[in-house]
């Protein structure tokens, strides 16, 4: 099955008429680096994305789409390769996250996942699109990756240039994106939501009627819109990150070369690419140190843009990057995670370009994060990683990427499914002054996640808190956020982090953490001071 993956650029029509809540204020820098994907739930801290110890993070992942399409789940589930395989295949790659397109079809009431090899894929018989999500969040998981979700159509019918559509009203769009960051809360393989894919001009200056950025428009502004979507999904879920894309034209609409007014006529980028009135209209949210600016970036297998041919190529990329969006990171404003970019490498001048796009987000944990587009071999304008069979590797695609992928560590995030968990009492600290309870988050076969929520009862702060309980003998730590947690032997120990040493009375702390045994029976003599 062929799906050919259609863009219209608003940089190439104009080329075209032309010549051709838990708000942590984390204010320190990074002094460590993580492996993997990190401990816990992911902030941010300048143009750095830190895991809960504050260990710097890069996400080097890639797109696997199909859940936003009529089929309403991943392609390749047709394959012969089995998904868990191709999970397996990605991570032993060196792919630390996934980012999973959707449209809000995919998440209606009665919903079908189609194009399914019941044969290869016999614990998929049956399931709807959600559960599907789950078992691959479950698995991916699991191999220690984490998991982007990406609003990528309001209908699987095709893309839009605005969040909204005649089908999908905003409420539909927020209200979607609140149930989802609700399915997911305390599943840290789940770490954020990027809004709305490739918001784009449409119409032509000084009609415009597409996406613009700080032209204070509610009905148009990206930027007004991604604050509001934002807001909300941190309302349920201040844990996640927000990934906002750019815009293709910041006015929202295209020039119009004829009307000999140069005032209308304006520097556009590829679709979602063009973050560069960010940095003087920035996304505001309502929780700290959780925003991350996501440009596309794409070759001459999509769109020969006019900077392919400049005589300087391809000296001269990285001033444009620097314009539409690396200097976000540059400047320390925000973390950069490019959500998209891709080509088919059947051009030298493609090849060229990855090299060079790879080199700009630079070496190692310090260097931008990206999801490369895509483990599909069915995207039309970019092909895959994967070849026809989604089994066999692009080895060139895979040679340029390998340098800069930072593979997956086991346990780095959670097997969570759909949390539904019902608080349970554990026994009372010792010292008085706090009460505790826990719950079983999730537990899947060899491990568990459970939080253990902690409340000062007294009457004045806890200074430097400490809480302390024990395990069950053969229960060992594998992961913890919200506090250091350390082991020994069957003793576990939280103590605050940096960021909040102490427990005003009256106030709660929840610490969430990851084992490897028996999920029951929980913590036990928990005390605090």
């Amino acid at each position: 099955m062929k799906v050919l993956r259609v863009r219209r650029w608003s940089a190439a029509l104009a080329a075209l008429v032309t010549t051709s809540a838990l708000a942590v204020a984390l204010g320190s820098s990074p002094a460590a680096a993580a492996g993997g994907t990190g401990t816990g739930y992911l902030h941010t801290s300048g143009n750095k994305i830190i895991d809960s110890t504050g260990a710097t993070v890069r996400l080097t992942g890639i797109n696997w789409f199909g859940m936003e399409t009529d089929n309403k789940t991943f392609h390749g589930l047709w394959s012969s390769n089995p998904w868990k395989g191709q999970i397996d295949k990605m991570a032993s790659l060196g792919y630390n996250t996934l980012r999973v397109p959707f449209s809000n079809d995919a998440l209606k009431p009665g919903a079908v996942a189609s194009g399914v090899n019941d044969y290869v894929n016999p614990d998929l018989v049956g399931n709807t699109p959600l559960q599907i999500l789950d078992k691959v969040v479950d698995y991916a998981g699991s191999k220690g990756m984490r998991i982007i979700l990406d609003r990528h159509r309001p209908t699987a019918a095709g893309q839009s240039a605005l969040w909204y559509a005649a089908a999908t009203p905003e409420s539909t769009w927020i209200n979607d994106w609140k149930t989802l960051a609700q399915r997911y809360a305390g599943n840290t393989t789940v770490i954020g939501a990027d809004l709305h894919n490739e918001p784009h001009a449409e119409g032509t200056n000084p009609a415009a009627t597409g996406a613009c950025w700080g032209c204070g428009d509610t009905t148009r502004d990206w930027r007004l819109a991604a604050e509001r979507a934002g807001n909300a999904v941190l309302s349920v879920n201040p844990n996640w990150l927000i990934f906002v894309e750019g815009v293709s034209c910041p006015s929202g609409g295209l020039s119009n070369v004829w009307d000999n007014d140069p005032s209308n006529d304006e520097d556009c980028g590829w679709w979602g690419g063009n973050l560069s009135k960010a940095g003087q209209f920035p996304v505001r949210l309502s929780v700290p140190n959780r925003l991350v600016y996501s440009p596309h970036e794409y070759a001459t297998s999509v769109y020969h843009q006019t900077w392919f041919d400049a005589p300087n190529y391809p000296a001269n990329m990285p001033a444009i990057w620097d314009k539409y969006w690396g200097y976000l990171y540059k400047q320390n404003i925000a973390p950069i995670m490019m959500g998209e970019f891709g080509t088919t490498l059947q051009a030298s001048v493609d090849k060229i370009w990855l090299q060079e796009l790879m080199k700009y987000t630079g070496t190692g944990v310090n260097g931008m994060s990206f999801t490369y587009w895509s483990w599909n071999p069915n995207s039309g304008d970019t092909g895959g990683i994967a070849k026809d069979d989604w089994t066999t590797i692009n080895q060139d695609k895979q040679d340029i990427l390998q340098p800069y992928l930072i593979p997956p560590v086991g346990g780095g995030g959670n097997g969570g499914g759909t949390p539904t968990p019902t608080p349970t009492p554990t026994p009372g600290s010792g010292s008085g002054s706090c009460t505790s309870s826990y719950k079983l988050v999730n537990s899947w076969q060899g491990g568990f996640q459970g939080e253990l929520t902690v409340k000062n009862t007294g009457g004045s702060a806890l200074s430097d808190w400490t809480a302390t309980w024990s395990m069950p003998s053969g229960v060992t730590l594998a992961s913890a956020w919200n506090a250091t947690v350390t082991a020994s032997g069957t003793t576990w120990t939280a103590k605050g982090p940096d960021w909040a040493r102490n427990l005003p009375a009256g106030q709660s702390v929840t610490i969430g953490f990851t084992a490897n045994g028996p999920s029951a029976p929980g913590p036990a003599a928990v005390t605090c001071s």
